[in-house]
């Protein structure tokens, strides 16, 4: 071999093998984050109670998919599940049963949402969860922050179901839609029983006790409210669904991994 051939070779060689030291390996890549021991699936604490975590489909005021939820199930720390199982027991004999859209949420997915929010010319579900608000104003008016007690594990977003429950049909993409607050004929049909909108509504008709809803509807409320409230859960006054188990697990830790079976270490 010449040596200008040689010297060409050696500085391949060493090239690569720097590559190869800087790149890594599949075996060393950062692991998922996973749970600690105080998180469980609510399906293993009570089976019963219905679920339609619908960040998992297009159905939501985004319309996509959102970040971090690789599986359609409810993660929540251990007390606010077996509180929750104690609150579906009392529905059950009176015909009911709760229904969970959505539990422990990674700040992942929270972050999708401020993405969401700060891009101004998306407003393909605008018609149905925020058709009075402008968009510019979800961050101020309390709609979307960068933040959400959902990561910390113990809240949980639910409603009622009047047994036997009905069947829901899938949404759709690109369907028309029909605004969060209209009669419950009229909007996305959903097997909760009538709470005066559908679940996050952004509109101040969500808030809990707005004089506006009728008889019915604050029936439903305050069944929703009592029965929670009863197990030790404190509703956040401007969603009637949005729902706190006190005192909370983990007050001041926000978690970022995935909703999977996966995650949870047992």
């Amino acid at each position: 071999m010449k040596p200008t051939s040689f010297l060409r070779a050696l500085a391949v060689a060493a090239a690569t093998t720097l590559a190869l030291a800087v790149t890594p390996s599949p075996a060393q890549a950062r692991p998922e984050p996973t749970a600690p021991d105080a998180f469980v699936a609510l399906r293993d604490v009570d089976p019963t109670i219905l679920q339609e975590i619908r960040y998992t489909t297009d159905h939501n005021f985004v319309g996509d998919p959102i970040d971090g939820y690789r599986q359609p199930m409810c993660i929540l720390t251990e007390p606010a599940a077996e509180a929750l199982h104690e609150a579906q027991s009392k529905l059950l004999r009176q015909g009911y049963s709760l229904k969970v859209y959505d539990c422990y949420r990674p700040q992942r997915a929270v972050d999708h949402f401020v993405r969401w929010a700060k891009d101004l010319d998306d407003e393909r579900m605008k018609a149905e969860f925020y058709p009075q608000v402008d968009k510019s104003r979800l961050f101020a008016d309390g709609y979307i922050a960068e933040k959400s007690g959902h990561s910390r594990g113990s809240t949980v977003d639910l409603t009622v179901v009047k047994l036997p429950a009905a069947p829901t049909r899938p949404y759709v993409p690109g369907e028309p839609l029909v605004p969060c607050y209209a009669p419950q004929d009229e909007r996305f049909p959903d097997n909760s029983v009538d709470m005066g909108t559908g679940f996050d509504c952004f509109d101040t008709l969500s808030h809990t006790d707005d004089p506006r809803i009728t008889g019915e509807q604050r029936a439903n409320r305050d069944l929703l409210r009592g029965t929670l409230a009863e197990q030790g859960f404190v509703n956040l006054p401007e969603e009637w669904w949005h729902f706190t188990y006190k005192p909370e697990v983990f007050p001041e830790t926000y978690f970022d991994f995935p909703v999977s079976r996966r995650s949870l270490s047992h």
